[in-house]
């Protein structure tokens, strides 16, 4: 089976031993590696590939949501858990950033292991709070939830921009291209460029 390489971000000793002992213990196949702090993170992920990276938004040297864009400019593939005490109110700021889930520190060793087989299985995981308050949000806000070159691509492809254009105009790889592309339709809730074209006519153009 595929090996699942996750790094676990935290700047408390406990909390990187317990939640590395779960996962190995749970998560079929699991190679864990750690990170202590923000710069560590950015550092790790620019040299090794990780499939997850379990993200504790209240680290040494972190910037708040800036960091999901950051780590996703280095790794677009990468998918990433905010693991936090914070409430969902927070956790929903940085899933709209990016970020394909949330836990709860607190949660049971039961809930971190389904949320991290989830993270695999689905590509992403979001508590019913969260998805409650998410299937609130207008086409709008979804639009807003774009990062700068998520948009860019989003208005090139709406244009009639093919993945050769597209990587020409923007000096980008096309396998990333694809990435982005599918990242664009999973924030905005769409499933093909049809629904791309009359999302963009109703609220942009």
């Amino acid at each position: 089976m595929k090996i699942k390489n996750i790094l676990i971000a935290d700047d408390h000793d406990i909390v990187l031993a317990g939640t590395t002992i779960i996962l190995e213990s749970r998560i079929q196949n699991a190679v864990i590696d750690q990170a202590e702090d923000y710069p560590q993170v950015l550092e790790k992920i620019s040299k090794e590939k990780y499939d997850l990276l379990i993200l504790d938004i209240n680290m040494p040297e972190s910037k708040n949501k800036k960091m999901i864009s950051e780590i996703k400019e280095l790794d677009p593939a990468i998918k990433i858990l905010v693991f936090s005490a914070y409430e969902e109110e927070i956790a929903i700021q940085y899933i709209r950033e990016g970020a394909e889930g949330y836990i709860n520190k607190l949660s049971k060793v039961d809930e971190i292991s389904e949320a991290v087989n989830k993270m695999f299985s689905d590509g992403y995981y979001y508590p019913h709070g969260i998805v409650n308050q998410l299937l609130q949000t207008s086409p709008l806000d979804l639009i807003k939830t774009l990062s700068e070159r998520e948009y860019e691509i989003f208005n090139l492809m709406v244009k009639g921009f093919g993945n050769l254009e597209i990587s020409n105009a923007m000096n980008i790889q096309m396998p990333t291209i694809s990435t982005y592309k599918k990242r664009v339709h999973n924030k905005l809730k769409t499933n093909n460029l049809a629904e791309l074209i009359k999302l963009y006519e109703a609220y942009i153009s």
